[in-house]
């Protein structure tokens, strides 16, 4: 069985280009347009990980990260941040918060492939 994978991000090209990176990788993959969408989405799916955004609107990705530890059904899913957020202090926002990795966009494909695979 293949792992569930949900992708957060506003940008429908890096939904796309994520997505298809993982599900070649055999992943399946289901994408959420931002935090409000994603938090629906949890709520009637389990995933095995959870890629998301920081900068997002409607609610973004260190916001969408403390409701999913609020989740019995997800509060233990790991949740890698794929953003244009390097700032140390973003990054450790975003530890305290329950991120278990970071990834600053633009993205090599094998690094991400590789950062999926040690949290999965």
């Amino acid at each position: 069985m293949s792992k569930e994978i949900l992708v957060v991000d506003d940008s429908a090209s890096i939904r796309q280009v994520v997505s298809m990176t993982l599900q070649d990788a055999g992943y399946r993959v289901t994408e959420a347009k931002d935090g409000v969408d994603a938090l629906g989405k949890l709520r009637g799916q389990k995933f095995n990980l959870i890629v998301s955004d920081v900068n997002m609107p409607n609610m973004d990705g260190i916001s969408l990260l403390r409701e999913i530890k609020k989740l019995d059904s997800a509060k233990f899913t790991p949740v890698l941040m794929l953003t244009t957020e390097s700032e140390e202090s973003k990054k450790m926002e975003g530890k305290q918060a329950g991120a278990k990795a970071w990834l600053v966009k633009p993205f090599k494909p094998a690094l991400l492939l590789s950062a999926v695979a040690k949290l999965i």
